[in-house]
């Protein structure tokens, strides 16, 4: 009972409801939180660590920003979601914080994009003096190979690297990005490579325009540390493997380059192994094999997981 009466101690103010109902949307930064609330980072912060406190959420400082996010499971997901239930839909305060919520999201995906737009001519050359990038791809040909793909999809595909790097070990290869820019240049490389089996078109990675349960394997290769949610992500990828297929995510491990958020549009500083697996978990894949792989700055990670087979 002490338990549960400090949980509904610490929501039952306006506030902290509010920042319920932000979070159960996805993980927000402070500041990104006193942005939506129009309230002082001090007051904001003492609303966050009462409900930290009462174990309602979960909070996780990296590099200068500290992140906070709702519960995955237990019994303070359970609460919080029942709660979160009862508040009206169209109360007008929650309503504003759902616009500026979009809001900052907009802001992110434009700040990308303009990143992307600016940087896609030169983005294979970009990094090669932080990672190892010969031993990353061995390694990612090595979990191709092992598997025995023939269909293969690479989410966020870019300028089109990985299909390169992997054009040799799968009998065809499709690469998605919104980036036209990217595309460009991802065609581009293709062509001039021969590759002919592998292809590249414009499409949103949280829906895309392919057949559930129908490739074999989805390569996710540093495209986490720009997303806000990765979940949207790998549920979209499990959707389009089969029984069976395998997700491959290649990311830094984590760091505390703190230039990479304001110079190259990071928002995240790597992930621990325990995050990862837990991402795998919520979307209905047994993680599998982890491979860390250090470099002359970042330490690359290679997580795989396995969609389950159907018996």
């Amino acid at each position: 009972m002490d338990t549960l009466l400090t949980r509904l101690r610490a929501a039952a103010e306006p506030t902290r409801l509010r920042l319920l109902a932000l979070l159960a949307q996805g993980e927000l930064a402070v500041s990104e939180v006193t942005q939506i609330l129009g309230q002082s980072q001090p007051r904001v912060s003492r609303h966050l660590k009462l409900l930290c406190e009462a174990g309602l959420i979960d909070r996780f400082p990296e590099g200068a920003w500290v992140f906070h996010r709702m519960k995955a499971s237990g019994d303070a997901w359970s609460l919080t979601h029942a709660l979160l239930d009862m508040l009206p839909e169209n109360d007008p305060v929650l309503a504003l914080d759902r616009q500026r919520l979009n809001t900052v999201r907009a802001q992110r995906a434009d700040k990308a994009a303009r990143y992307f737009e600016t940087h896609a001519v030169s983005w294979d050359d970009w990094g090669t003096d932080l990672v190892d990038r010969t031993a990353v791809e061995q390694e990612m040909i090595r979990l191709v190979r092992d598997a025995r793909i023939s269909d293969l999809v690479d989410m966020g595909t870019g300028t089109g690297h990985a299909l390169s790097v992997l054009a040799g070990s799968v009998k065809t290869a499709t690469g998605f990005d919104q980036s036209r820019e990217m595309l460009a240049v991802a065609r581009a490389n293709l062509e001039k490579a021969g590759l002919t089996h592998c292809m590249v078109r414009q499409g949103d990675i949280t829906q895309l325009p392919v057949p559930p349960a129908s490739v074999d394997m989805v390569v996710i290769h540093q495209v986490m540390h720009f997303l806000s949610d990765p979940m949207p992500v790998l549920n979209e990828a499990q959707r389009i493997l089969r029984p069976g297929g395998i997700v491959l995510v290649a990311d830094y491990a984590p760091h505390a380059e703190e230039w990479l958020r304001d110079q190259h549009a990071h928002r995240r500083l790597g992930f621990p192994d325990t995050e990862v697996q837990r991402w795998f978990v919520q979307a209905g894949l047994t993680s599998q094999q982890t491979r860390h792989i250090p470099g002359p700055r970042l330490t690359v990670a290679l997580w795989t997981a396995q969609k389950p087979a159907i018996l």
